[in-house]
């Protein structure tokens, strides 16, 4: 069973705080939807770590848009549908498209600096695009740059209210209607209820579902488990890509290897140092990027290594280090000089296509609980994402949740919440003694080994099994950060192999290897929603 909250409370003794809007996340698009709000009340901004603990701090390659004379928005339209394998939505796609340029220059008269050649911003091209579109700052320190400039905005913004080192552990929700959050304050070790009629989840990812993943640790699908817990849909869970090339090192955290490597020229080669990827598709190495990690995947399998090579060795070397001055000076300190020897590269969970069910306005089935950034699924980004576009969808869809969230309480104007009691303490079991490392490494191996690049029906049937008897853990008050985070991965880890399962084809990122062929009738998403116990997990498609 899984228990409606994680711990036992009683919200009339809790610590509270009131907010016109409450946002819990700290990157690109918690950041951007706290700054469009504060214009129209109190914004309180929740981070569980410091603010520059997300996935945006580590997105190296750029964020793609339509600004060039030689682009158009119909083009990255296309490029987008193309790679999301028929599950993209297209008004989704078509708001991120058109939407996207004035996101750009907003992030410009912030103070974001793009590179920049002579005759302005400086593009790149990455996997599946049809043309340059690709933005960097600081070389290949994007996601870095842009973070920096939005936090220096809410920093200094007096109607914004952050309060890092908070963890969210459940949604205060009554008659589908949100009211607030119960959370944790790591810094005070107690307790504390944040009460507001607008909750904003951009929380990010689940990477640590896995052994590889090129995400920071807090990437643990926090607002997706939550959200479920309360009730809301979540869409496409079985859609998690894999990135194909990470620093693969023994002993070494996966780092990123940007796509804009290979959209520079960099190109990939097996162990006999042999180019491969024409093999698998007509854009080789610049294809979509689930089929070159799958690629990569059979190379490493037939050749019974663990890492294929990323060589750009025969590309400038000045141009190397000024373009990739990161990714160069990270490898110089394991001892790789990029610019004359190979790179040993492998695929690592990288993005969730998947997440909470929203609309284009970043509206759930809750009342007044809104979702953006990769913690939400509109669809845009279908089966597989296209590279660079998480970035921008990020930026478009938290304008778009500002918005929608503003006019909501115009609407509920003079409406008053009823005052919200929840006593919660039968379902949770007292706290044991339970080592957390040992089940989310347990957690971490069932995912990678069960439920990674290439699946069969087996093999998530045998993960599903293994993950039943780790729900037991759900039972217990595990009242610490690393429980709560370890419920929440086996939540979500348990959600993604139900999907997997019940999809019986291959589409994108999901490959069955055992449905080897998409299905016509399998065009449509996988929707999951809580009843009161898992037995009666409910899923529908459209």
């Amino acid at each position: 069973m899984l228990n409606r909250y994680l711990i036992n409370f009683n919200l009339a003794e809790l610590k509270q705080e009131k907010a016109e809007y409450l946002v819990i996340g700290t990157g690109i698009a918690g950041l951007t939807t706290a700054i469009n709000l504060s214009d129209q009340g109190k914004v309180i901004l929740l981070g569980k770590e410091e603010l520059k603990d997300c996935n945006t701090e580590y997105a190296q390659g750029g964020i793609a848009a339509a600004i060039s004379k030689e682009d158009k928005p119909i083009l990255h339209y296309t490029d987008t549908l193309k790679a999301g394998a028929g599950l993209c939505n297209p008004k989704a796609v078509d708001i991120l498209v058109k939407e996207g340029s004035q996101r750009i220059y907003d992030l410009i008269d912030l103070g974001v600096d793009f590179d920049r050649k002579d005759d302005g911003i400086s593009l790149t091209q990455e996997g599946a695009h049809s043309c340059r579109r690709i933005l960097h700052a600081g070389g290949d320190a994007t996601g870095r740059e842009i973070r920096s400039a939005l936090a220096r905005r809410v920093i200094e913004n007096p109607n914004i209210q952050v309060k890092d080192r908070i963890f969210v552990i459940d949604l205060l929700v009554n008659n589908q209607q949100i009211y607030g959050v119960l959370a944790y304050d790591q810094k005070q070790q107690e307790y504390i209820a944040y009460l507001s009629s607008v909750v904003v989840l951009a929380t990010g990812g689940a990477g640590e579902l896995y052994q590889s993943t090129s995400n920071p640790k807090v990437a643990t699908g926090d607002g997706i488990a939550l959200a479920y817990r309360a009730g809301a849909k979540v869409m496409d869970l079985e859609f998690i890509q894999f990135h194909p090339t990470t620093l693969e090192l023994e002993g070494v955290d996966n780092f990123l290897i940007s796509e804009s490597v290979r959209g520079e020229g960099a190109v990939l080669r097996n162990h006999a140092g042999e180019r491969f990827m024409s093999k698998y598709h007509e854009l080789a190495d610049l294809a979509p990027r689930d089929i070159v990690a799958r690629a990569i995947y059979e190379e490493m399998k037939e050749a019974e290594t663990d890492y294929v090579y990323l060589d750009l060795s025969h590309l400038n070397s000045e141009f190397i280090i000024k373009r990739f001055p990161t990714i160069y000076q990270t490898c110089l300190d394991y001892g790789i000089d990029i610019s004359e020897e190979y790179i040993p590269v492998a695929p690592a969970a990288h993005y969730l296509m998947g997440g909470i069910l929203t609309n284009t306005d970043g509206e759930t089935n809750i009342e007044g609980l809104f979702a953006c950034g990769e913690t939400a699924s509109i669809g845009i980004h279908g089966a597989n994402r296209l590279a660079s576009n998480s970035l921008l969808d990020g930026l478009v869809y938290a304008k778009r949740v500002a918005d929608r969230a503003i006019d909501y309480i115009r609407d509920i104007e003079g409406e008053k919440l009823e005052e919200l009691t929840i006593i919660y303490g039968d379902q949770c079991s007292e706290a044991i003694n339970i080592d957390i490392d040992k089940l989310r490494k347990k957690l971490k191996d069932i995912m990678s080994d069960q439920v990674g690049i290439i699946r069969t029906e087996g093999e998530l049937r045998v993960a599903l099994a293994e993950l039943e008897a780790l729900l037991n853990c759900l039972n217990f008050d595990l009242s610490d950060v690393s429980g709560f985070e370890l419920q929440n991965l086996i939540t979500v880890a348990y959600l993604t192999v139900k999907a997997a399962l019940v999809r019986e084809e291959s589409r994108g990122a999901h490959y069955r290897s055992d449905f080897p062929e998409s299905r016509v009738e399998w065009k449509k998403h996988t929707i999951l929603q809580k009843d009161n116990q898992w037995e009666e997990l409910s899923i529908e498609f459209e």
